[in-house]
């Protein structure tokens, strides 16, 4: 099938050996050459085809020219020259731009397309040549000489070579596929002569130059013998062709035809540059350029010469390929310069954090060492604190202090060892661990790698991912950090771990070890209204699509805010609420209403719904009521202990989801009680003829813990001396059989619940004293605490007089 193109130049339309089937009446539209009387002929190139006499073929007309010269043509009855273009590209060819012979044809029928080309079955009648253009425009007109073909001298010779030109013919649309089939029925009932020699003249797959020449033979035996020669040269390509491919496709099974694809898909690869010497290639090249010890060196020719040993098309040579290309991608050695400027780093930090000077004050301590000492084993450090404090963005500060990479593993949910180790690279979809994958994302080998809620690790039935991390955390083992699919081992002394939880709880002994633990505690209500105002602002009014004056929020907005619509120690709770203020403002905006943009405490109610009563601890205003401190995986929160005495016999009952420990400290409290009922002003009959019950609210959380104790015992003896426990005070601590109080931990969670309750007077242990003396003395300003020993003391202070 050949096709052209038909925009602004002539297209042949032929398929193959076709013929036109279109009913055309020729007898009377064939013209003797002897009847020609034209003087002079109009032109028309043509591109790719050379046209023969005596052969019907349709030409679509796409320059303006050519559909000009065709309709006049047809009107004054003219018969037209057709000649081929000696180049084909060429779009408005001059004289010189055409052969000199063509074929004198005659228009037959005219078909107009819907596209605006002209389509035209043309006969041709006899070869010609160019004597003299005479016009050249609208388009080519010429003075010709008629050329007559010589008859052949030996008719039986000739005709000899037809038959064999015929029967060769039939043979090339046997063997060519793209021949369409009709071809062959058109070759089988044409007679042997001069139509049928110029017809496969005009068919064959030769080339247009080819063809041209045998049109200008004059001599039709010689032209039938060129004609012949041609046809055996491709005859003898296509045979070729179709043994190469019959010796391909015998006895193909499926393994050997996907070895054949894969053949021809290599063969393409190596043309285009790849394949696996190109592989080979490609990874000593990155080999090279790499900064490795001569362990690592030789380790990694071992594995080039095993990728060289495999076939390339066995599943091995592409695990092996995957494998080298994770080696050679590793940072080996190649470590970031870090920043000394301590200075520089302590403004970094304080502008990405407010606050938490403990870690501010580890990191600058470790960067004064790295640049005393030069070099120095990382800190692996454990950030631990509720939620909403920001423990997880401190290490992407950090590690902009340092001037390193920053990469961050979640470990949230982690149940399988191989994904901290890696598999085997045996294994079908093998990969390295997480750790070395960080590595590697990084581009160095020190970077800052967070370990997001390391608490938060499983363990399931594929090993226990916490223990593998014992050798990444240990700063004496990490220098050698054996991956699984990396095969030997991996220096991570250099890397600086930061891990974040919410608790220790659940974290192994050995892993809380290896970590130096930093404990972050929530913020208060000055810190929460700074952090608001330098960052959660600014970030929810770009959020929203709003500008620095679209709505403002002072100190007392903000402070409202953060007691009447927020509980928490961190600050995510405060900055969702501060995005619903900026969705209102951008709703306001949008809808070009009016509004103030100094938000009130009013607007604000009004944005975010009902606030929550400010001083919780107000509602201790009946006996046996006590407002405790406890510490939750969250931060600190206050609780409320209630008891009440009924008509019985002295038993105990106790309800609000209690631990065991909790329900001992309950236990402990009633028989110090009876033992020291005298000292404490109780009657005995009233603790023989009452039953006492004691409830802890909200009883769908569970609780436990021995920091209850003293709250407990408080509680009991204002329900048997029917006396209120002072108002805005709480208390924490654990008792003991003989009245004594014991310290309790999370001191400063709990002392951070008490302010944002509203609470003024706290009761510790005196063992406590040192904790509160950790903690700022600005979070305490708005809180006396009282230091105790026994439980005496405890009841002086707390029950009113």
């Amino acid at each position: 099938m050949i096709e052209f193109d038909d925009i602004d130049f002539d297209d042949i339309l032929t398929d193959g050996f076709s013929i036109v089937t279109e009913e055309i009446d020729l007898k009377d539209q064939t013209t003797d050459d002897k009847n020609i009387k034209q003087s002079t002929f109009p032109i028309l190139p043509v591109r790719n085809l050379v046209m023969f006499p005596k052969i019907v073929i349709p030409i679509t007309a796409g320059r303006e020219q050519s559909k000009k010269l065709i309709q006049e043509a047809q009107k004054n009855n003219e018969l037209i020259g057709i000649v081929s273009q000696k180049n084909a590209n060429v779009e408005h060819p001059e004289g010189s731009d055409l052969y000199q012979t063509g074929t004198i044809v005659r228009v037959i029928k005219t078909i107009k397309l819907p596209d605006g080309n002209t389509t035209v079955i043309t006969k041709g009648i006899q070869r010609f040549k160019i004597k003299k253009i005479v016009e050249s425009q609208p388009y080519f007109r010429a003075e010709i000489s008629k050329l007559t073909d010589t008859a052949s001298k030996n008719k039986e010779e000739y005709d000899a070579l037809l038959e064999n030109i015929k029967d060769l013919a039939l043979k090339i649309i046997q063997l060519d596929p793209n021949i369409p089939n009709g071809a062959n029925f058109a070759i089988s009932n044409m007679a042997k002569g001069e139509e049928m020699l110029n017809f496969i003249c005009t068919n064959a797959n030769f080339d247009a130059s080819d063809k041209q020449i045998l049109l200008e033979e004059k001599q039709i035996h010689k032209r039938a013998e060129k004609c012949y020669e041609m046809m055996l040269e491709d005859y003898k390509k296509l045979e070729l062709r179709n043994q190469i491919h019959q010796k391909t496709n015998k006895e193909l099974d499926k393994n050997q035809r996907e070895y054949f694809l894969n053949q021809q898909i290599r063969t393409i690869q190596e043309e285009l540059g790849g394949g696996p010497e190109s592989d080979v290639e490609d990874l000593k090249l990155k080999g090279e350029n790499k900064n490795w010890s001569v362990e690592v060196e030789e380790h990694f020719q071992k594995e080039i010469k095993r990728l060289q040993r495999h076939n390339p098309n066995s599943p091995d040579y592409n695990i092996q390929r995957n494998y080298l290309d994770f080696f050679t991608d590793l940072p080996w050695d190649t470590y970031t310069q870090d920043v000394f400027d301590i200075n520089k780093a302590q403004k970094t930090l304080d502008k990405a954090h407010f606050g938490l000077e403990d870690i501010k004050k580890r990191i600058l301590e470790h960067m004064a060492v790295l640049k005393l000492k030069a070099n120095m084993k990382s800190p692996i450090l454990c950030l631990v604190g509720p939620p909403g404090v920001g423990k997880t963005s401190l290490g992407k500060s950090i590690a902009d202090a340092l001037g390193r990479k920053y990469v961050r593993v979640s470990l949230g949910g982690l149940h399988d060892e191989s994904e901290i180790r890696g598999h085997r690279k045996t294994y079908i979809g093998a990969m390295s661990g997480r750790i070395l994958q960080s590595i590697k994302k990084a581009g160095s080998s020190n970077p800052v790698i967070v370990l997001d809620e390391i608490d938060k690790l499983g363990q399931g039935i594929h090993g226990d991912p916490s223990s593998a991390l014992l050798e990444v955390l240990d700063p004496e083992q990490n220098h050698s950090f054996y991956d699984n699919f990396l095969e030997m081992g991996y220096d991570l002394s250099k890397v600086m771990f930061i891990a974040t939880a919410n608790s220790l709880s659940s974290i192994q002994t050995p892993l809380l070890d290896r970590m130096e633990l930093i404990e972050i505690a929530g913020y208060t209500l000055e810190e929460k209204i700074e952090i608001a105002k330098r960052h959660l602002i600014k970030k929810q009014q770009e959020e929203n699509g709003l500008d620095a004056k679209s709505f403002k929020l002072g100190n007392a907005e903000l402070k409202h805010i953060i007691e009447a619509h927020t509980s928490e120690s961190g600050v995510r709770t405060l900055e969702k609420r501060i995005a619903a203020v900026a969705r209102w403002v951008a709703l306001q905006t949008a809808m070009e209403k009016d509004f103030d943009p100094k938000i009130s405490v009013d607007k604000i109610d009004e944005i975010l719904g009902v606030p929550r009563p400010k001083n919780l601890s107000e509602t201790t205003n009946v006996p046996g009521v006590v407002t405790g401190l406890a510490w939750t995986s969250v931060g600190g929160d206050i609780l409320f202990i209630e008891s009440i005495l009924s008509k019985g016999k002295g038993n105990l009952t106790m309800t609000g989801n209690l631990g065991n420990v909790m329900k001992e400290s309950a236990t402990i409290a009633l028989e110090y009680i009876k033992a020291k009922h005298l000292d404490l002003g109780i009657e005995v009959e009233l603790i023989e003829n009452k039953n006492i019950h004691v409830h802890v609210p909200e009883g769908a959380t569970p609780k436990d813990g021995p920091s209850a104790g003293i709250a407990m015992l408080s509680s009991m003896v204002s329900s048997f001396r029917n006396k209120k426990i002072k108002s805005h005070l709480a208390m924490t601590g654990e008792i003991t059989l003989r009245g004594k109080v014991l310290p309790v931990g999370g001191i400063k969670e709990k002392l951070l619940a008490a302010t944002r309750a509203g609470i003024k007077e706290v009761i510790l242990c005196e063992a406590n004293r040192k904790d509160v003396e950790e903690i700022k003395q600005d979070y305490l300003k708005n809180i006396k605490i009282h230091f105790v020993n026994s439980m005496s003391e405890v009841i002086d202070l707390a029950i009113e007089k």
